[in-house]
């Protein structure tokens, strides 16, 4: 990995600043918000002004990126819309339906700015505190999203940390249920200890972009954490709430989606994620993935960032 892209946590204790008073201020770094949907006329334009206030009131320099997947709908001509009155805005149109894997590593190469993250066109995710996000990449590299688990005594054993998870995991328990056994699958063959796969992460740009990304189904976000961390780079999990569904069609746990996923997973797996876990286990006594619910491991300067973000886990 560059070492410029690359804080160690000795270097990021030494970055001293008061954090209301950083907080207080735009990111004075560029940002790149990235999205894409199909068929999804009902939610696009909330989407798409959500986006531009959230942003507008949190970095200096923004561009939101809109990945039309070939929708049959207005969902293509209500995004060219508002970016006609919007120039931060970029539309860009599949020339079929590709589906998330494709278009997340469009919108991923189309990104301008110093770093990335996405968000669903639903608003599946709560990155109200955007900032302090934003604000832990002087410290780290890369910044993942988790949905939180109550602390609780029990929450500390490993199968009863699942259960903990079922309710705010997703829409429903069914697709609770789903999104566990992907989050299993990836753990069990790749043996990377993160806590979540599928949520908002924050990436430098020059970083995600310059690994390698096959899959073609919603397992690009977690190929996306594995093959940066192949790089060597630093962590820090944070806690993003899960948002419920309020209309649209969720297509994520399709049979045909998850059964791509299921096929992306594998063929990732025997085609370069046994070697990954092998090395991996190598530097495992390698600290690069830390955690807000871990304060124990942070600096008394990152702890004093990310104290807002301790309610998340009540």
């Amino acid at each position: 990995m560059n070492p410029e892209l690359r804080l160690t946590p000795e270097q990021a204790g030494n970055v001293r600043s008061d954090p209301a008073e950083s907080l207080s201020r735009k990111f004075d770094r560029g940002v790149s918000l990235l999205a894409w949907g199909y068929n999804e006329q009902d939610l696009i334009e909330e989407f798409l002004r959500r986006g531009t206030q959230i942003m507008d009131a949190t970095v200096d320099d923004w561009e939101l990126i809109f990945i039309n997947d070939a929708s049959t709908d207005r969902t293509g001509e209500i995004a060219d819309a508002f970016a006609r009155e919007e120039p931060r805005v970029r539309v860009l149109h599949n020339d079929r339906n590709r589906n998330v894997g494709y278009s997340c590593k469009r919108s991923i190469q189309a990104a301008t700015k110093e770093y990335l993250l996405w968000q669903t066109v639903d608003w599946s995710y709560d990155i109200s505190q955007l900032r302090i996000f934003l604000e832990l990449t002087r410290h780290f590299d890369v910044v993942q999203g988790i949905r939180p688990t109550p602390i609780r005594l029990l929450s500390y054993i490993p199968v009863l940390r699942s259960i903990y998870r079922v309710r705010t995991r997703s829409d429903d328990f069914p697709k609770a249920i789903v999104s566990l056994s992907n989050y299993y699958l990836i753990t069990i063959l790749f043996g990377v200890r993160f806590q979540d796969f599928q949520n908002v992460t924050i990436y430098p740009t020059k970083l995600i972009q310059s690994v390698e990304l096959n899959a073609n189904s919603s397992f690009l976000n977690p190929e996306c954490l594995l093959r940066t961390y192949q790089t060597g780079a630093s962590y820090i999990e944070v806690p993003i709430k899960f948002i419920p569904r309020q209309g649209g069609e969720a297509k994520g746990t399709k049979l045909t989606a998850i059964a791509r996923s299921v096929r992306d997973i594998l063929l990732a797996f025997l085609t370069w994620g046994y070697r990954f876990r092998a090395s991996n286990e190598t530097v495992r006594t390698e600290r690069r993935l830390f955690r807000v619910s871990e304060p124990f491991h942070l600096d008394e300067n990152i702890l004093a960032l990310v104290l807002p973000l301790f309610k998340d886990f009540r």
